[in-house]
Formats: C-alpha cells, sequence, structure tokens
C-alpha cells in the first residue's frame, strides 16, 4: 500500500532523521548533495564549508529538501520539503550551532559532522569559515509504502 504521510507523521520523520538530501538550482544547473541537519519544527539547521552549494543557494535562496527512512525496497517512508535558504550571523548562527551542537552530541561525531569541521562553539562565530545557515520549510509533503 502506498500512501500520504500526515502532518505529524512529515514532523516525526523531519525531528528523527539527521540527513538530507540537499536540492539546489542556479546559473541552470542542478546540484543535490547530502547534508547533515537538526529540525526545529519550522526550519532545516545546517553548516557547510563555502563550496558549490552555498555559491548556489546565495544565487538563488530555493531549496528543495529530500528525507527517508528505507526500511526495505517495499517498506519506506520520504519526506519532500520545499523552503528558502538564510544565512546566519552572529547570534543566530551561535544559537544554531547549539542547536546543531544538542542534536549530534547524543551520536559519535566525527570531524566533518562537526559544525564548521572542528569543535566548534558558539564563541567560535564570526572566526569559523563555516556557513551557518537555516532553510525556513514553506511546504513538506509525504509519503510512503508498506507491504
Amino acid at each position: 500500500m502506498i500512501g500520504d504521510l500526515s502532518p505529524q507523521e512529515i514532523d516525526d520523520l523531519l525531528h528523527s532523521e539527521t540527513v538530507a538530501r540537499l536540492g539546489c538550482h542556479a546559473n541552470g544547473r542542478t546540484y543535490v548533495v547530502p547534508i547533515t541537519y537538526a529540525y526545529d519544527g519550522a526550519n532545516v539547521i545546517g553548516h557547510s564549508a563555502e563550496g558549490r552549494k552555498v555559491w548556489m543557494m546565495r544565487a538563488n535562496r530555493y531549496v528543495c529538501l529530500e528525507v527517508d527512512r528505507m526500511y526495505n525496497p517495499a517498506n519506506w517512508r520520504s519526506v519532500i520539503a520545499w523552503g528558502e535558504y538564510q544565512e546566519l550571523k552572529d547570534g543566530d548562527a551561535a544559537a544554531a550551532i547549539e542547536t546543531l551542537v544538542a542534536r549530534f552530541r547524543p551520536m559519535m561525531m566525527s570531524v566533518t559532522a562537526s559544525p564548521g569541521h572542528t569543535h566548534a562553539t558558539p564563541a567560535d562565530v564570526g572566526r569559523s569559515k563555516a556557513v551557518i545557515y537555516r532553510i525556513h520549510l514553506t511546504e513538506k509533503s509525504g509519503r510512503y509504502e508498506r507491504r
């Protein structure tokens, strides 16, 4: 059976996962890349070194995210969400780093999973080369399959 996820099931999946696929489009090219994230109920919070995805999101702030949980090929849940990229600075960036650190603290963190690719703290905002951002979600849909 294939069906639609309820709004609560969509939020539950966004809260429970930590990896999304981010789609961005600029200058006639589309780019899809996995990101680690934290979800605060309205926004996806992320971090990145400057590079292609940040440049593209700066050029076109409208992005799409896909998050899924695959149990097997016939049993899965998937959310597609659209939103707007917002680069964070100063206090907003510090609060976002705290959200990310709180989300990932219970997990073993690799060097690349840490905000700013260092063991960043809110005090590091402004000194780091990391780009801290949020994607304010404006639309969400979800599907599932169960057999």
